[in-house]
This record gives C-alpha cells, sequence and structure tokens, in this order.
C-alpha cells in the first residue's frame, strides 16, 4: 500500500483548516506538517499550537516532521499536540537512539530523517529500531525544490538494507515529488510520498486524486 502525505508547508496559510480537510477528503491518507526552528533550517514554520488547532479538522495520520535541533526537547509535547508520527533528523540528534525510545514512550510511532547528502549507512544501528525512514531529495527548509536525483540510489539502498535485515519498514520521500516523477520514487522502494506544491498548487483535491490513481495503478501492475 502507497500512502501520499500532503505538506501543509505548501498549503494556504489564511486557510490552513479548510486546505487540510479538502486533501484528507479527496483520500490523503497523511497529513505531513514540518517543523522548524530557524537553526537545523534556515526557515521557521509553526509548531504545537497549529498542530493542535489542526487536529481538530481531521482524523488523518499527523505525520510531525522535525526540523529542529534537539528534538528529544520537545517530544512529549508533539505528541500532545496530535502528533500521530513523530520524525527526527539523525543529525539534529546527538542521541538517536534514546530519541527514539522517548518517540515510543508517548505511544508515537517513532520515524528518523536522513539530509540528501548524509550517507544511509549511518541508520545501520537504528534499523530495527524506528517505525519508519524519511529521505529528503531535497535540502531541508524550503518548499518548492527540484528533486535530487542521486537521492533514488539512497532510497535503493535503503530498501536493500531493511530487505536484507528482513524488515519491511516503510520508507517515505520528500523534497519534489510530482506526479511525473513518482513512478521513479516507488520504483526505488519509497512507501509513503510527501507532495507539497505538487498537492497544493491550483487544486488540491484533483491533484491528491490524481497522486492516488497513480498509487493504485502502480499497485496494480
Amino acid at each position: 500500500m502507497y500512502i501520499l502525505a500532503p505538506s501543509i508547508l505548501s498549503a494556504d496559510f489564511s486557510k490552513l483548516g479548510e486546505d487540510v480537510k479538502t486533501v484528507s477528503d479527496a483520500g490523503a491518507q497523511y497529513i505531513h506538517l514540518d517543523v522548524m526552528d530557524g537553526a537545523f533550517v534556515p526557515s521557521i514554520s509553526f509548531g504545537m499550537p497549529v498542530i493542535s488547532s489542526l487536529r481538530k479538522t481531521t482524523d488523518r495520520v499527523f505525520d510531525v516532521h522535525m526540523m529542529v535541533e534537539e528534538p528529544g526537547r520537545y517530544v512529549n509535547d508533539v505528541r500532545k499536540a496530535g502528533a500521530d508520527i513523530i520524525c527526527v533528523h539523525q543529525e539534529a540528534c546527538l542521541h538517536l537512539d534514546r530519541t527514539i525510545n522517548q518517540i515510543k514512550e508517548t505511544g508515537a510511532r517513532a520515524a528518523v530523517a536522513l539530509n540528501p547528502a548524509t550517507p544511509v549507512e549511518t541508520l545501520s544501528c537504528i534499523l530495527k529500531e524506528a517505525d519508519m525512514f524519511l529521505i529528503m531529495s531535497v535540502n531541508p527548509g524550503f518548499g518548492g525544490q527540484k528533486f535530487i536525483p542521486y537521492t533514488l540510489e539512497k532510497i535503493k539502498k535503503l530498501r536493500g538494507m531493511l530487505n536484507e535485515a528482513g524488515l519491511t519498514t516503510d520508507i517515505e520521500v520528500d523534497g519534489g515529488v510530482n506526479a511525473a516523477n513518482v513512478r521513479e520514487v516507488l520504483d526505488a522502494g519509497a512507501d509513503v510520498i510527501v507532495a507539497g506544491s505538487a498537492v497544493f498548487k491550483n487544486d488540491a483535491a484533483a491533484n491528491t486524486k490524481e497522486f492516488l490513481k497513480i498509487f493504485e495503478e502502480y499497485s496494480a501492475r
């Protein structure tokens, strides 16, 4: 099963709740929420009050991507705000194993993200610990960037590592994915697709349904 996670970073913040409801009603399974601190990444986005407010608009899985330094400081609050999945960056955690366990103790699923230039081998020790892995296919911090081609090889390599370990853990991909290149990303071994401008630009409901149609056709091959 393939999952679409529209990134609200590309939504219209003047009607954020409405946009979230639109893609949820159109069939998107996850809602991807990018929390940025202006330190780990250059941008500042939003925090717990926004997550908590949006939680009232949909029952979809809240996939919260913590692009912040030492995200363990915020795990409990993010969970209380409504996160179902809490994703932290390998590069931002001094003690990654501890942070993963901290997330799981809240009852949330734990995911680990990698920046484009970080080798997937850095995940080898925690392959069995995380519930999902996120491969960044752009440099984090801004929406609307172009997909970095070499990240396809990272997805393939990580899927190979998981297969070798007998694991079926989801691989999420975030950055520059659209209807034109998503098949390549699925071919590489991804299960969860984050899409921002490719969903929210123009008709969000129609764009969501287009992605889901591609997933359905791909699954039926």
